[in-house]
């Protein structure tokens, strides 16, 4: 891998792609093009990536994945799961849901699930210090690091883009996945549908008096889903990641307490399943948000991950369906570069919108039924759930069903992540 500095300033340079955005997607979709052959760049406006040596300290991050088993076998083909699992990854095997203001639950294990793990909880920083350290192996991905987009223009062979360092770049197909904001999704001129969930998620990191089991765990308490992901820090199995979805008037009140204070709040609305709980950090909040454009291309452009689509991070699917569309998009786009095809062409990106878009719409209507359904006090509501939810888990057959789809085992699979 080269890097470009602000020193050196050519003309005019020629990628296969330029990929905008050198988040967790961005990243992998990168490896997966330049381990291929293809000359990339990848464009990102922080100017230091993070480092293996930064991240997993005695303190986990605030912001973690549960990264399914699809995930992870992408991951595992770009290399990058072995840093991974040496700096830290938490396994999971069961999953608890249930309705705090009924008798509704259900049981997930990776036994009937017939899998190993029903998924892992990772600190996004361990995902994406892992592939910063992996693409920067590639001999054909140059990075231009600390710098953002300031122009995008249509030209006859593709695109051209003005870097805010003077950098011009010149490619068949420019990628966006520069997050659910993205300037260069808005400089393309494609709309998106914004809807806010009325809720922010206040995320931090505890210590329970208990073991978590290997156990994922997650309770709807007046349509506010708090979640306990479990952590294992140093062997010590007693820690979790927090999301707590609720309103923005609550996650002020949350993150203005105390540890103390937050510690009770959390275990009473918990129900002390996992007994005491302590805070080992701050609380941070974040407004939730789903989003999703209008369109994922056009010709020589396409979007991916949050840039395409956000979601509500009730089930924890916003990172995998980023990096099933990033393994999606490079299938495509490889499979005509090798053949001599325009890989850039609306008939190539096509064939990527129309294998993915159907998948996120589904999950982000999904979520907004979650929403409703949960978020409801009627009895007819509080009824149906609870009923749901008890039936379901006495369907062995039924909740194996549920459990392929939550593991990603949906539609048809790119080969880098079978």
């Amino acid at each position: 891998m080269t890097t470009q500095s602000q020193a050196a300033k050519p003309p005019v340079t020629r990628f296969d792609a330029v990929i905008v955005g050198a988040g967790m997607v961005g990243a992998a979709l990168a490896g997966l093009l330049a381990e291929a052959g293809m000359q990339v760049a990848l464009v990102e406006a922080k100017a230091s990536p993070l480092r293996l040596d930064d991240v997993a300290g005695e303190i986990p991050a605030p912001r973690v994945s549960a990264l399914t088993p699809v995930s992870q076998r992408l991951l595992t083909h770009l290399g990058v799961w072995p840093a991974m699992a040496a700096a830290r990854v938490t396994p999971y095997r069961y999953m608890q849901v249930w309705d705090a203001e009924g008798s509704g639950h259900i049981h997930f294990s990776a036994d009937e699930a017939g899998t190993a793990v029903l998924g892992h909880i990772v600190e996004n920083d361990v995902t994406q210090a892992a592939l910063n350290q992996q693409v920067a192996k590639q001999p054909t991905l140059t990075r231009f690091d600390g710098v953002s987009v300031s122009a995008l223009q249509t030209t006859a062979s593709g695109r051209w883009l003005v870097l805010e360092d003077g950098s011009q770049l010149q490619t068949p197909l420019v990628i966006a996945a520069d997050g659910a904001r993205s300037a260069l999704r808005a400089l393309a001129g494609i709309s998106v549908a914004e809807e806010s969930m009325e809720q922010e998620a206040v995320v931090t990191t505890v210590r329970c008096a208990q073991s978590h089991g290997a156990t994922a765990r997650q309770a709807f308490i007046g349509g506010r889903p708090l979640a306990f992901l479990p952590l294992t820090v140093n062997g010590d199995d007693r820690f979790c990641s927090i999301v707590w979805s609720t309103t923005p008037e609550h996650a002020c009140e949350l993150t203005a307490y105390s540890a103390e204070a937050l510690g009770k709040a959390l275990g009473e609305a918990f129900d002390h399943r996992l007994g005491d709980v302590m805070p080992v950090d701050s609380a941070y909040r974040f407004p939730l948000v789903q989003r999703h454009a209008q369109h994922y291309v056009q010709p020589n452009l396409a979007l991916v991950g949050d840039a395409a689509h956000s979601i509500h991070p009730l089930a924890g699917q916003g990172v995998n369906l980023g990096l099933m569309d990033a393994a999606v998009l490079a299938e495509e786009v490889v499979a005509a570069w090798r053949r001599g095809a325009p890989w850039g062409s609306l008939a190539t990106l096509s064939r990527y919108e129309r294998r993915r878009r159907l998948d996120n719409t589904a999950m982000l209507g999904l979520m907004k039924g979650f929403k409703v359904l949960f978020g409801s006090h009627q009895p007819v509501f509080t009824l149906a759930r609870n009923l749901g939810m008890s039936g379901m888990n006495q369907l062995v057959p039924l909740k194996r069903v549920v459990m392929r789809q939550a593991t990603g085992e949906r539609g048809r699979l790119p080969a880098s992540c079978r």
